[in-house]
C-alpha cells in the first residue's frame, strides 16, 4: 500500500505490554476459537478471535481502559466522548471502574441495545447529530466548554495502544498465525494490531475489511449523510490522522464487502459457530465469503469478531432473510371457497409433505376473487427448494390453485 505523507507514529512492543497490565483487572483475554465449519467450507486452518466475548461486548475496552489509566488527575473532571455505540460501552465501563464521570454523543440510528448497555454503565448520553464525525465533534466542544478530558474513539496513541494488545493476545494463541483479517472502521484495532504483530512477527499477512458503503480507507471520500448498513460500528467515514499512516505502513491490504455478503456472515456465525456477531464484528467473514481472500495453506488463517452487540430486533429479519435465499422459505397464494375447513385440508396436505407454517394471512383486498372465495397467503418452512417443489405438486394434486409468490 502507498504510504500517506504524515510519518506514523512510534508504539514500542513495551507500550503494547504496559496497557496489557493497565487493562488486566477488566478486559479479558478472549478466545481463540478453532472452527471445523469454516476450515472445511474454504480450506485451510480458520480460527476466529471471539472479541465479541470481551466484557461490553466488543474490542473497545482495552483501548478506554489503557486511554483512561493514563489521564491521572484529568479525568477528576470526566470524560466525553462521541461514538456509535461500541467506544462507548468501553469507554462508560472504563470510567465506571476508575470512577469517573462519562459523557457520551451518539449519533441518530445508533444500535439500541449499544446505547441502552452505555446507560447502563453510568454515562450519560447525548444526541450527537447524523454520524460519528459530528457526534466526536460535540464531544470536543463539550470538553472545550466543560475542561473534560475529550477520548477519541480511535485516534489516538493511547487508544491504538489498547486496541494493539489483542495483537499480544494472538501471538501468544497462535503458533502458526499466516493470515490476519481485522474489521476497519476507523482504523484503531487494526493499526493498534497490526504493529504489535508485525513488531514480533513481519511475514504474517494482514488485511482490513470495511463495508462498502463506507469506505474511506479504500476510496478516499465517504457519502454523505447518514449511512445504512448492517456495520455501523464501522461506518466511520473519517480515517485517523494517527491511524491512517500506521496502516499504510502495516497492513498489507484493504479490500469492501456488500451488505449481503455481511448479512451472510452474521447468520453463518450464529448458525454454524453458535457466536451472535454484529454486522461490523463480521466483516473478516464476509471477506471469505465474497471470495477476495483465500485462506493460507501452510498456517492458521483468523477472523477476528471485533463486537458482538447487534440489536436483537434484526436477528429475525436475518433469518428469515437468509432462510428465504437458501429456499427454505415458500410463500404461496391460494383461493379456498369461503366456508369452515377449506384451510384446514390445505393444512393437512402441507403437514403431509413436511411442511411447517410459518404464517397464514387472509387476502381479500385488492385481489379478484369469486364473492363466495377468500385469498390464501401461506408462508412455508420447507427443507430445500426442491422440497418447495414437492409441496407445491401435491397442493395441486390435491386440487388447490396454487401461486407461488416472489
Amino acid at each position: 500500500m502507498a504510504t500517506s505523507n504524515p510519518s506514523p507514529i512510534e508504539i514500542s512492543h513495551e507500550a503494547f505490554v504496559a496497557a496489557r497490565e493497565r487493562g488486566k483487572d477488566v478486559v479479558l483475554h478472549t478466545p481463540v476459537l478453532p472452527s471445523a465449519y469454516l476450515s472445511q467450507r474454504f480450506g485451510g486452518n480458520i480460527v476466529l478471535k471471539a472479541e465479541n466475548l470481551q466484557r461490553t461486548g466488543s474490542f473497545k475496552i482495552r483501548g478506554g481502559m489503557n486511554k483512561l489509566a493514563q489521564l491521572g488527575n484529568a479525568k477528576e473532571t470526566g470524560v466525553v466522548a462521541g461514538s456509535a455505540g461500541n467506544h462507548a460501552q468501553g469507554l462508560a465501563l472504563a470510567a465506571k471502574h476508575f470512577g469517573a464521570q462519562c459523557d457520551i454523543f451518539v449519533p441518530k440510528g445508533a444500535s439500541l441495545s449499544k446505547i441502552a448497555a452505555t446507560k447502563h454503565h453510568g454515562a450519560t448520553v447525548l444526541d450527537g447529530g447524523e454520524s460519528v464525525d459530528t457526534a466526536v465533534a460535540s464531544a470536543k466542544a463539550r470538553a472545550q466548554e466543560t475542561g473534560m478530558a475529550f477520548c477519541h474513539p480511535y485516534d489516538d496513541p493511547d487508544v491504538i495502544a489498547g486496541q494493539g494488545t489483542l495483537g499480544l493476545e494472538l501471538l501468544e494463541d497462535i503458533d502458526d498465525l499466516e493470515l490476519l483479517i481485522i474489521p476497519l472502521g476507523g482504523g484503531g484495532l487494526l493499526a493498534g494490531t497490526a504493529l504489535a504483530i508485525k513488531q514480533r512477527h513481519p511475514n504474517v499477512r494482514i488485511i482490513g475489511v470495511q463495508a462498502s458503503v463506507c469506505a474511506p480507507y479504500i476510496h478516499g471520500t465517504s457519502p454523505e449523510g447518514k449511512i445504512l448498513t448492517l456495520a455501523d460500528g464501522i461506518a466511520v467515514k473519517q480515517p485517523g490522522n494517527f491511524t491512517k499512516p500506521l496502516i499504510d505502513k502495516w497492513v498489507d491490504q484493504i479490500i469492501e464487502v456488500d451488505e449481503d455478503s455481511i448479512a451472510d456472515a452474521v447468520v453463518i456465525l450464529m448458525e454454524h459457530t453458535k457466536m451472535l456477531v454484529e454486522g461490523g464484528g463480521a466483516v473478516g467473514l464476509s471477506a471469505l465469503l465474497t471470495n477476495q481472500i483465500t485462506p493460507t495453506k501452510t498456517g492458521t488463517t483468523c477472523i477476528v469478531l471485533s463486537g458482538g452487540n447487534i440489536d436483537i430486533g434484526l436477528i429475525p429479519n436475518l433469518v428469515r432473510r437468509n432462510e428465504t435465499n437458501e429456499g427454505r422459505r415458500l410463500t404461496i397464494f391460494v383461493r379456498l371457497p369461503d366456508r369452515p375447513g377449506s384451510l384446514s385440508g390445505l393444512v393437512d396436505v402441507c403437514a403431509a409433505q413436511e411442511a411447517n407454517v410459518i404464517e397464514v394471512q387472509h387476502i381479500r383486498e385488492g385481489v379478484k376473487l369469486h364473492p363466495r372465495e377468500t385469498g390464501i397467503q401461506v408462508v412455508l418452512e420447507v427443507k430445500s427448494p426442491e422440497h418447495a417443489l414437492s409441496v407445491i405438486a401435491a397442493a395441486k394434486a390435491s386440487g388447490f390453485v396454487i401461486q407461488e409468490s416472489a
